[in-house]
């Protein structure tokens, strides 16, 4: 397994959604739960061993048969996501402006894109749309928008250590779809977090559980 550079999440890391999405396509279960152990290396030929992704003998990451078990709150319209972007915190400040999924720095295609504003109490949202079929694309677009429903993130980075995803249907290319991400709680340095993903007309295509760590700025 490889992760090219322009995956990056935190500079000179994977993207914490995409390196998760390709080490799951290793694992044969309808939900896949990853654990994040290092930051992946980028450019670097990686080895794939029963689910667990080791660079030499640095164990990476580790990917199961998981579950997701949150509930997936209302869709939010598309018209609502987009005004959504307005508010994004990541314009006054962002801790990884380069990041493939949600960066300041990057526009499709370069990136994804994502910019998850504020829609309700607690709820952020983002327009994302697909242009390939890629199934890790889907982990890449259900990843940050998590992080981002944190309210103080700007002064709190935090990088995804954990994440399960289950996929319903899959997006369509070309097509415009809904992210949304919510809080679920909070343990010390630890932050969980769900995302989900939505189609315009509203239906549920994904969903995922992750748990955050905050680091130092």
């Amino acid at each position: 397994m490889r992760i090219a550079a322009r995956y990056n999440g935190p500079p000179g890391s994977g993207n914490g959604g995409v390196s998760c999405g390709l080490l799951a396509q290793h694992v044969d279960a309808p939900v896949v739960e990853v654990t994040l152990r290092r930051p992946p290396p980028l450019e670097t030929d990686l080895r794939v061993v029963d689910g667990e992704l080791y660079d030499g003998d640095l164990l990476v990451a580790a990917a199961v048969a998981g579950s997701v078990d949150v509930e997936a709150p209302g869709p939010v319209r598309l018209e609502q996501a987009q005004r959504a972007a307005a508010g994004y915190a990541g314009w006054a400040a962002h801790p990884f402006p380069t990041c493939f999924s949600c960066g300041t720095g990057r526009e499709p295609p370069d990136g994804l894109g994502l910019r998850p504003g504020p829609v309700d109490d607690g709820l952020v949202a983002a327009v994302w749309t697909p242009e390939t079929d890629a199934r890790f694309l889907v982990w890449a677009a259900l990843d940050c928008p998590g992080g981002w429903a944190v309210p103080d993130l700007p002064g709190r980075p935090m990088v995804l250590g954990r994440m399960a995803l289950e996929v319903l249907a899959p997006p369509a290319v070309g097509e415009p779809h809904v992210v949304v991400g919510w809080v679920l709680g909070t343990d010390g340095r630890k932050t969980f977090c769900a995302t989900a993903l939505y189609d315009a007309a509203g239906a549920l295509l994904a969903r995922a559980q992750q748990t955050w760590f905050a680091v130092h700025p």
